[in-house]
């Protein structure tokens, strides 16, 4: 037989009682809160887990930030390369009209006029600013103008050659800018020759008419420039690489003053030009959009048609202007392309960070929020357990021999 003290009892009982009140209170708490483990102790194993899952979410959250900045900057370069492309085009269509031979002196003038305007107007664009203020394809300068008029009133790059980058998930980097030099500056040129000769003043004597007819010959030979010299008896040429300086093959040339001739893939005209001139061919030449439309416009300007020499320069300026806006507008639509490739790949992560964003959400609330009808059904047996023991606690406290007497 086991005495049990009226010590014991009530020790056992309040207890008891604690423990109920405590485990009631508990419950309380995960309705009120909607948490099931609002500390480490309610579940060691899951708190551990719940940290985990918070610092992913944390991680995708700034992921997710990245992209959003990610997209904005190259939605922002993507608008402003398509208008440049606009400008371009009409830029063409002025120059094709240009070089139409019923235009009137006042007509060039008017064409003249309104390429200045598209000049500014190209170079608005390609110094477009970003929400924060800085130039978009200025690289690494961002509180640089891409583009500015020098002294001589000229349109140059003043930005550097830096890209910025930006990571939008784990291990994914993607570009978010461009500078200008890459895409408005360092552009293809279209072929052009020109007299060399070393003697001082040149003669008269000028190469026009300066085309590509076969691109894989031409191709053997550049980037380097092709050298031609007028032989004695001006009936042939010597044609060397300015390179190396060795004949090319087919050199010497036989050609007539005035008549086209073909040499490495290029054909060509030689006028006016005197034994022992020079010309030199140049194939890897590089152009600024704003320098061909410069150009343009000077020549509409200045260039007299009233002479043959002049009506040869206003032929090769429009056919050269027009070469080299094609290849503005291609390296530009290059660079719109290579944009779409990293929007999607931005687009692609956003999916995945957000699929990731959910799954995440949805294991953190299987192990922390509470399930309240099993929680609601826990509160009223508690409270039940709680009233009984309180009960029974109050009839035991109540026994005592000391009643009898």
């Amino acid at each position: 037989m086991i005495r049990v003290s009226s010590q014991q009892i009530f020790s056992g009982g309040i207890n008891r009682l604690q423990d109920l009140n405590s485990n009631l209170a508990q419950t309380q708490e995960q309705i009120s809160t909607g948490k099931r483990v609002n500390r480490p102790s309610d579940d060691p194993v899951a708190a551990a887990r719940i940290l985990k899952l918070d610092q992913e979410l944390q991680r995708i959250d700034t992921y997710q930030r990245n992209v959003s900045l990610a997209e904005n900057r190259l939605e922002q370069e993507e608008d402003a390369l398509g208008r440049s492309v606009d400008v371009i085009q009409r830029v063409r269509e002025l120059t094709v009209q240009a070089g139409s031979g019923a235009l009137s002196p006042n007509d060039r003038r008017s064409i003249s006029a309104e390429l200045k305007e598209r000049l500014g107007q190209l170079a608005d664009i390609t110094n477009t600013r970003d929400a924060s203020g800085e130039y978009i394809f200025s690289g690494f300068q961002g509180d640089t103008p891409a583009f500015a008029q020098n002294a001589s009133g000229s349109w140059v790059y003043q930005g550097d050659e830096g890209q910025r980058s930006l990571e939008i998930d784990d291990g994914v980097t993607v570009p978010i800018s461009d500078h200008g030099k890459g895409i408005f500056s360092t552009i293809s040129a279209a072929v052009s020759g020109e007299n060399t000769t070393p003697t001082a003043p040149l003669t008269d004597g000028r190469i026009n008419s300066v085309e590509v007819i076969d691109q894989e010959l031409y191709s053997t030979v550049a980037p380097d420039d092709i050298v031609i010299t007028v032989d004695a008896g001006l009936g042939s040429l010597t044609v060397t690489n300015s390179r190396t300086g060795n004949p090319l093959p087919g050199s010497p040339v036989p050609y007539t003053s005035g008549e086209p001739f073909e040499i490495a893939g290029v054909r060509a005209t030689i006028s006016d030009e005197a034994v022992g001139d020079q010309f030199t061919i140049d194939t890897a030449g590089r152009q600024s959009v704003f320098g061909t439309i410069e150009k343009l416009i000077a020549g509409l300007d200045s260039i007299n048609k009233g002479t043959p020499a002049g009506q040869d320069e206003y032929n090769d300026l429009i056919a050269n202007s027009l070469a080299n806006l094609d290849n503005a507008q291609e390296s530009v639509v290059l660079k719109q392309t290579e944009l779409g490739g990293r929007l999607n790949a931005v687009e692609s992560t956003r999916g995945f960070l957000e699929d990731s964003s959910v799954y995440s959400e949805e294991i953190r609330s299987e192990l922390r929020d509470v399930d309240y009808a099993e929680a609601i059904s826990n509160l009223s047996f508690q409270s039940f357990v709680l009233q009984a023991a309180q009960q029974s606690f109050a009839r035991v406290s109540g026994l005592s021999l000391f009643d009898q007497l």
